[in-house]
């Protein structure tokens, strides 16, 4: 055998964990015929729900964003790590079915939770109108039962204070050809002792239904639950051997946060669970990737109780009995030759559109009209990607001319609105173009007079950030090489834990997402500013 094949086959028989590197969280896994298909959250970026694709569990490919536009979500507004939970996908009578909750809130013990349904013919659209379903609770998810019903799930928010906001799984049915919830919800499981039960997928199989939930909250102690009843309103039993998977109470384990599972069975008859997980940079440290998305073995003998060996994540396991299918390696660079962006990028808060992004103006470049400050939730203008490796850098040449100091271009290091570090364009009151440097930790900004750079003399000037394990740096290059901004910023305020904030037991921020390496304009002004980027290389180091 060809060297090459060689190395295809053997690489083909493990997966290795995680499958989606950086912010790819609440995964729910399909698979129709030979395709499989994982959507993951998004929150208050677009696309919304992010899709991969794989034939083997192991070589996946980015398909882009399921919501692109704000026929079907709006996110005009939409807080710090709102918006997009938990997506579910499933595959019924011809039909791909999304449902997902925008979540409005989580502040004073309220969500706001409104759940919608779309469907397509193809994974890849088009998607129809979005089906307005109940606001009882997130994380919901259609069951398409064996005699032709369909149900949705979800948990059940009870905002009562002195309640348990998370009142159990809920069940009701939906009517397709009214496109429409049926009858009265149903409490069909109240959840185990960990708590904090959400994250419902129901499942048919050997005469009983299935029930998997997401327990303990999704942190360190979050896990996979399984339950189990003869009858699909319950009573539903609870794994007497304890949770499917968890992380809790092994803090040696890399991946950590395991939880929010969705099980999957290949051509076959193998089962696999998706999951989400956590990298700390250091035992129970901050997780600046965010949560990602593994994979587990699942061995499930008829009539038995699903296991997972050990029951906790595997950073290495067997892959399925299937060909090995690899896909072309996504390019370092790109140079915007494209009509529209490339699936590695997401926008904050509102889609890639012609009122802010032009792809066609000038060609190989990327233009971008100025948008909010960076506190600004209604109309930002940031292009950004995952962070998906401790180490690993973005690059760009921007062209841009300021008028004034309310007119900014540059390259970010971002988690949220009140979470960043930021190299950008400026100009000065004495009339220079300027590079300086601004970070914001928790919504306190951070100056850097000091590194105040005059680059008024070249016409395109080279950026660059880099994570290098707990600290970002950034560089630049005036035409005669790079350079690097003396100064080591603080990588871990872009994590999940630095972004979270309880105030009297509540939660004021939640840190939901991970971080992005991203382009990004200010016009403070509503001057019709924009500037331009050519190409953009973004380079891993490790995982």
């Amino acid at each position: 055998m060809p060297t090459e094949l060689t190395d295809v086959a053997t690489i083909a028989r493990a997966i290795r964990n995680p499958v989606l590197t950086g912010f790819h969280p609440d995964p729910s896994i399909l698979r129709v015929g030979d395709d499989y298909y994982l959507a993951t959250s998004t929150f208050e970026w677009y696309p919304g729900v992010r899709l991969h694709h794989s034939r083997d569990l192991v070589h996946w490919r980015a398909l882009g964003g399921i919501i692109t536009d704000r026929r079907l979500l709006d996110l005009r507004g939409c807080g710090d790590s709102n918006g997009v939970w938990a997506p579910d996908l499933s595959y019924h009578d011809g039909l791909f079915h999304l449902v997902y909750s925008d979540v409005a809130s989580f502040s004073s013990g309220y969500w706001d939770p409104q759940n919608y349904l779309v469907t397509a013919p193809d994974i890849t659209g088009p998607w129809s109108d979005p089906v307005k379903l109940h606001a009882h609770g997130f994380d919901a998810s259609l069951f398409h039962d064996s005699d032709g019903s369909t149900w949705l799930l979800s948990m059940s928010a009870d905002w009562r204070p002195g309640r348990d906001r998370f009142g159990g799984i809920e069940i009701q049915r939906y009517d397709p050809e009214q496109r429409r919830l049926v009858g009265e919800a149903r409490i069909i499981f109240r959840g185990t002792s960990a708590g904090l039960t959400e994250g419902p997928h129901l499942h048919q199989r050997d005469g009983w239904y299935w029930l998997v939930t997401a327990e303990g909250g999704t942190s360190w102690e979050h896990q996979v639950t399984v339950a189990r009843s003869r009858h699909l309103h319950g009573p539903y039993l609870a794994d007497p051997h304890g949770p499917l998977l968890t992380s809790a109470g092994r803090p040696e384990l890399r991946l950590q946060k395991a939880g929010h599972g969705s099980l999957v069975e290949t051509q076959h008859g193998e089962w696999y669970l998706a999951h989400l997980v956590g990298r700390p940079y250091t035992q129970r440290g901050k997780c600046v990737l965010g949560r990602e998305t593994a994979i587990q073995k699942v061995d499930w003998p008829t009539g038995e109780w699903p296991r997972i060996p050990g029951g906790v994540p595997a950073e290495a396991i067997p892959a399925p009995d299937l060909p090995a299918h690899p896909w072309p390696d996504e390019p370092a660079t790109d140079h915007f030759d494209a009509p529209q962006l490339a699936t590695c990028w997401s926008t904050l808060r509102r889609p890639a559109s012609p009122d802010w992004l032009d792809l066609r103006a000038r060609p190989s470049h990327l233009r971008i009209y100025g948008g909010q400050s960076p506190v600004g939730k209604q109309t930002p203008s940031l292009v950004g990607r995952r962070v998906g490796a401790t180490r690993c850098s973005l690059e760009t040449v921007v062209e841009f001319d300021p008028v004034n100091h309310r007119h900014l271009a540059g390259l970010t290091a971002y988690y949220n609105t009140m979470n960043w570090h930021y190299l950008y364009l400026t100009r000065s009151d004495d009339g220079r173009v300027v590079l300086e440097l601004l970070s914001c930790d928790r919504g306190r900004r951070i100056v850097h007079p000091d590194l105040t750079v005059d680059v008024a003399a070249a016409a395109r000037v080279g950026l660059r950030a880099e994570f290098d394990g707990p600290v970002v740096r950034f560089g630049y290059d005036l035409g005669a090489g790079w350079r690097e901004l003396p100064v080591e910023l603080d990588a871990m305020i872009l994590s999940d834990e630095h972004a979270a904030l309880i105030i009297d037991d509540e939660p004021a921020a939640w840190g939901f997402t991970g971080a992005f390496l991203g382009l990004w304009v200010q016009d403070l002004g509503n001057d019709g500013v924009h500037a331009d980027f050519d190409h953009a290389t973004y380079l891993e180091h490790c995982r």
